[in-house]
């Protein structure tokens, strides 16, 4: 009799045991015409710890193994890797209702940053960043940061007393310290002379808010690759619980009301999602995704440019000629007590080598991953003929670092730092869009300091892989 009553229970625990082990992808199996299947050996997680730990080396394995179309399991998610950068053009066309973005980034925004968005938020961001980030909206912005900027780098100078004095610091926390609170500032706005009583005091504050931010920033950001894989440690989620409170409650629209100097990029956001009907609780959230968006990368990629430039000397005097031609066309001049130099959007325009180096900075550390939710059952037709069905609800990736960037069929010797890799013939930049920050950044640590690398042989350090974005 006691069997009889526990076989419902058996079975019970069967089913469940059944049902687990296919929503961990156990029983999933390549279909015909699916490309390779790679699946790891733990259920659910998959591959993603060894993704996780270097994702450049571990695609290439995959390529050698698989081929340039392969799907593995990442974190309970199938990903349909695509490397062949003749058929990325498939990826990029394809229509929203078959790969999406928004939907990829409504996911992962939302295990990140704990914002859940309305579905909007891309016509948002598209309308604010037409607005505000090209043309007279870029030149204000420029204008902000630059002054931001000087703020940070030159308030230690005084009057030229001390001006000739060599100072020793990491050069890596230094640019990712300096641009990261600059762009804060610029975007989220200064404190005004009214709250703190005179404008010193006020830009003090500045630097002292931003510092305080920038070391709380740099927590979370070394905890968000293994967050956004579903992989943290309890102690590691207490700690993101902890920090994502300290950013909805210090970027929050209610503090913002006391600050000044704004970016309309952030304030018309902030309105348009008002009027959208978002609680306001979200939108406080919905800044922080904007700041990690926003500065994650660029002051690690202004550590990379002066590194590269140090390393390279030619490279370094031609950028630095260069940017002191634009300052004296501008009638401009650095002198020890003399006025701070007026950095405009138009001068940032006449420097085709400084954006030529920059571009190759980024060639050779920028390792974005590209990822699409697919919405439907589809076919990927790939540009020498051949056709891979992939399946609803699994996502899609491209890596261009190793598909593109370090290709040398496309760059050849792609390891070797080349400033004018991306200049025509005629010493022209070819035409492209940069964000400003990186550039008004080193434009004036070139016109302001003289600086080398303590031990001149210092060898170029492996990009860390933690750094890898979506």
């Amino acid at each position: 009799m006691s069997y009889i009553h526990l076989l419902p229970l058996f079975l019970c625990v069967l089913a469940c045991l059944f049902g687990g082990l296919c929503i961990l992808g156990f029983y999933r199996q390549r279909r015909p015409g699916e490309p390779p299947l790679d699946k790891g050996w733990i259920p659910w997680l998959g591959h993603v710890l060894t993704f996780r730990r270097d994702t450049a080396k571990f695609l290439q394995r995959m390529i050698q193994q698989h081929g340039d179309v392969f799907t593995i399991q990442l974190g309970g998610f199938y990903v349909t890797f695509l490397q062949d950068p003749l058929s990325f053009g498939a990826f990029v066309k394809e229509s929203r209702e078959k790969l999406s973005f928004n939907a990829f980034a409504k996911h992962l925004v939302q295990r990140v940053f704990g914002h859940k968005g309305t579905g909007n938020e891309h016509s948002i961001l598209d309308a604010a960043s037409q607005k505000h980030l090209k043309g007279h909206g870029l030149q204000i912005m420029t204008e902000s940061m630059m002054s931001n900027l000087q703020n940070l780098m030159l308030h230690h100078l005084g009057s030229g007393a001390n001006q000739n004095r060599w100072k020793e610091e990491g050069l890596f926390n230094y640019c990712y310290n300096i641009v990261f609170r600059a762009g804060y500032l610029a975007l989220y706005g200064n404190a005004t002379t009214q709250t703190e009583g005179d404008e010193e005091k006020a830009r003090a504050k500045d630097r002292t808010e931003s510092e305080v931010l920038f070391h709380e920033f740099r927590k979370y950001d070394k905890l968000f690759p293994n967050l956004a894989y579903g992989v943290l440690t309890p102690k590691g989620k207490r700690e993101a619980n902890r920090l994502l409170s300290f950013f909805w409650d210090t970027l929050s629209m209610e503090r913002m009301k006391s600050k000044e100097n704004i970016s309309g990029w952030i304030w018309d956001m902030s309105h348009m999602q008002r009027e959208e009907g978002v609680q306001e609780s979200m939108i406080d959230r919905h800044m922080f995704v904007l700041l990690w968006a926003s500065q994650g990368n660029t002051g690690p990629s202004s550590f990379w440019l002066l590194f590269y430039l140090m390393k390279h000397p030619d490279a370094m005097e031609a950028v630095r000629n260069e940017v002191l031609k634009v300052l004296k066309e501008s009638g401009q001049e650095v002198r020890p007590g003399g006025p701070l130099v007026n950095l405009t959007h138009e001068m940032l325009m006449k420097t085709p080598v400084l954006d030529s180096a920059v571009e190759e900075t980024l060639r050779l550390v920028a390792a974005p991953l590209l990822t699409r939710s697919v919405l439907q059952d589809m076919t990927l037709k790939m540009a020498d003929g051949r056709e891979f069905l992939i399946r609803k609800g699994d996502r899609m990736a491209i890596f261009p670092y190793i598909a593109v960037h370090t290709d040398p069929e496309i760059h050849p010797d792609p390891f070797t730092f080349k400033y004018d890799r991306f200049l025509t013939p005629e010493g022209t930049k070819k035409t492209d869009f940069y964000k400003g920050g990186k550039r008004q950044f080193v434009f004036l640590m070139l016109v302001y300091f003289d600086f080398e690398l303590m031990n001149p042989d210092e060898k170029i350090p492996h990009i860390d892989p933690n750094r890898l974005r979506y």
